[in-house]
């Protein structure tokens, strides 16, 4: 049994034995869970983010399993933004801890796996005056919030 098992139509053969992939049709995957088995980690939800921590956990050598209730990015995180945040709402909202916690876990992914995550400059329009300093002034506080690990000046 390999490491990970994904969900497909057909079987591709492009790597070899040792390292290939399984491709098998959902009954078939169901009727695996059944067997006792031992995983290393459960991920229930395959979206972008499931699909993201299955992948990084079965590429150091974790025993994975991902169960998934229809299809794999069809919930509302493939649907959401790619962009991974320090929680910039969370701070118009007010919640200070929420935002910490968001920046902690974002330097954390950016230290653990930088193949999957890349600070990316974005421009962030206005539209109204008073728009302008509100999300300057917001920003200035979310980069004092993040401190060291801040990604440079907003």
């Amino acid at each position: 049994m390999h490491p990970y098992v994904l969900c497909s139509r057909k079987t591709a053969n492009l790597e070899p034995p040792e390292r290939q992939l399984h491709f098998m049709n959902r009954q078939q995957l169901t009727s695996q869970l059944v067997r006792p088995v031992t995983y290393d980690l459960a991920i229930i939800g395959g979206g972008a983010t499931g699909l993201g921590v299955a992948l990084d956990a079965a590429a150091r050598g974790l025993r994975v399993v991902l169960v998934e209730s229809h299809d794999f990015a069809k919930g509302t995180s493939s649907r959401a933004t790619k962009l991974l945040h320090g929680g910039v709402r969370y701070l118009a909202q007010g919640n200070i801890a929420l935002v910490r916690e968001a920046l902690h876990e974002r330097t954390t992914l950016l230290h653990n796996a930088p193949h999957l995550a890349q600070p990316l400059p974005f421009v962030m329009p206005s539209y109204k005056r008073w728009e302008t300093p509100f999300y300057g002034i917001g920003l200035k506080m979310y980069d004092a919030l993040a401190g060291k690990a801040g990604l440079g000046r907003t």
